[in-house]
């Protein structure tokens, strides 16, 4: 990783779009002494660099060794000034916290009355926007003002106050125990991830029931909503339970669009939802649904009215390209996926910053897989070599798993015997160190390890042999979810039918059409 990753204030520096840079230096210009400043002129300098060197800086002569510290943390501050007071910025939480600050200022100056009107109003917007946190700030300036100072604003106000403060305390502490326990299930999902067995479904299942809070349908708001439907979510994946991912889903999306004044306010929860709904619909083999909600997407970003953001770009960059890779897979058009790889790779360079190593991994395997389905092996084993050789990644051992077997496959389609043995080898060596294996991994291992002695009047017996053997895993309750990884059933059948495996895939998703 380099120094330019390592330093934030040149991270935060470099990601200023031109309008940002030109609004930093008109606040800083606003004060005519602040023309001449050092920390301007470290920025200037930081603008220039291409990649950040504490040595070029301390060489121009703007600020001492003793002194850099301090003046970056003061660019740093006075940059993020600048951007709070951008208009593309000024979102509703930013207006709720200005309005609760000018009250505070009111406050403390001992203009009570005009405190508590832009309190009454900011709490109003906060309550109809679902900022519920800072509606309960808001609830206990007013207790403090009304408590300490005889206003007389309102008759019976403390009763009335008492009220408000006890109803959105429990509607915060319901809020905070569902996103407690959607934040847990994530953590396991991380953690160890899915179900494997009857023990691990049951722990999962307790730790579920017994941290889900009670609850009243009627009485949530849409905060509360969003994350009962998130917990339940992250619940269905853990259990591979699809059917009940894809209502989960369905809810936290139709959420949004019942209350289309959230989507600007919470675009990221927005997005995600959308691709936990794909993703679903993936899992299930929803083509049609499928195609329709990602077009939906598409358009929802692309409306004017949507948020702009670097964050925003970066997850809608990841979420559309990976669930159009997603419907080539499901619909068999490998060839017409290919176009994709351009564009995903050009958006890897220009998102880097936004979209952790994990994710980049994950697109890569999806363009392997895209490459594998068009015949295209060389490409293919390209791909998973990226992600094979990269000894710094963290990621869930079962994708880097299918990583290797897939790379395995792809040498042997390929012809590309002596890189095979190597593999073979290499593959081996990983799987010592993992703690369990998918059966539908462990008996392609086997089938690879033993093609050397196969003859080749044999080949196809033993192709029929191994489908028979992970045909049975197709529907297991902790197995099916190695097929949607690698698809390595319509492989087998490509050989035992002698068609192309897109061709096996296509005449399968037009028997799913629906």
């Amino acid at each position: 990783m380099t120094n330019a990753h390592k330093d934030a204030l040149f991270v935060l520096v470099k990601s200023l779009s031109k309008s940002e840079k030109r609004q930093f230096k008109l606040y800083v210009g606003r004060l005519g002494v602040n023309t001449d400043a050092k920390f301007l002129a470290l920025f200037n300098l930081l603008d220039k660099m291409r990649k950040y060197d504490e040595k070029q800086i301390l060489d121009s002569g703007i600020v001492k060794k003793s002194q850099l510290s301090n003046l970056k943390a003061h660019l740093y501050k006075q940059i993020l000034v600048s951007l709070r007071l951008n208009p593309v910025n000024q979102n509703v939480r930013i207006q709720i916290r200005e309005q609760l600050d000018f009250a505070t200022i009111l406050y403390q100056k001992g203009l009570y009355k005009q405190s508590l009107k832009i309190l009454e109003k900011a709490k109003s917007f906060a309550i109809e926007n679902e900022e519920k946190n800072v509606a309960y700030e808001i609830v206990e300036l007013e207790k403090v003002i009304e408590t300490q100072y005889i206003t007389r604003s309102i008759p019976d106000r403390a009763d009335e106050l008492a009220i408000e403060a006890k109803e959105l305390s429990e509607q915060n502490v319901i809020t905070s125990k569902l996103s407690n326990l959607s934040l847990q299930l994530y953590g396991m999902m991380l953690k160890v991830g899915y179900v494997r067995s009857d023990e691990d479904l049951q722990k999962v299942k307790t730790y579920f029931e017994e941290h889900l809070p009670k609850y009243d349908m009627e009485k949530l708001g849409f905060r509360e909503k969003l994350w009962l439907y998130k917990a339940h979510l992250w619940y269905s994946l853990l259990i591979q339970d699809f059917l009940s991912a894809y209502k989960y889903a369905s809810k936290w999306v139709d959420l949004f669009y019942e209350n289309e004044h959230m989507i600007p306010l919470n675009p990221v929860f927005f997005l995600k939802g959308n691709h936990y709904l794909l993703e679903s619909l993936f899992f299930v083999k929803y083509a049609s649904q499928f195609k329709e909600t990602l077009e939906r997407l598409e358009e929802q970003v692309e409306d004017p009215k949507f948020p702009k953001n670097d964050n925003i770009s970066s997850l809608a960059f990841l979420y559309i390209n990976t669930n159009k890779l997603n419907l080539h897979f499901l619909e068999g058009t490998f060839d017409k996926g290919i176009y994709l790889v351009n564009i995903i790779e050009y958006g890897i360079k220009k998102h880097r910053q936004q979209i952790d190593e994990h994710h980049v991994m994950l697109l890569y395997y999806k363009i392997a897989c895209l490459y594998f389905g068009n015949g295209d092996n060389k490409n293919c084993i390209a791909y998973l070599k990226r992600i094979i050789s990269n000894k710094k990644l963290k990621m869930r051992e079962d994708l880097m798993c299918f990583a290797r077997v897939l790379s395995l496959v792809a040498h042997y389609e390929a012809g590309m015997d002596y890189h095979l043995e190597v593999q073979l080898k290499s593959t081996y060596k990983f799987l010592l160190k993992m703690n369990d294996l998918h059966e539908v991994q462990k008996e392609m291992i086997k089938f690879l390890r033993n093609l050397g002695d196969i003859y080749p009047t044999d080949l196809k017996g033993e192709f029929q042999k191994l489908y028979n053997e992970l045909k049975k895993y197709e529907n297991h309750p902790y197995e099916k979810r190695a097929f949607l990884y690698l698809d390595i059933l319509s492989w087998l059948e490509s050989h035992l039918q002698n068609k192309p495996v897109s061709e096996i895939i296509r005449e399968k998703a037009l028997a799913l059409t629906r």
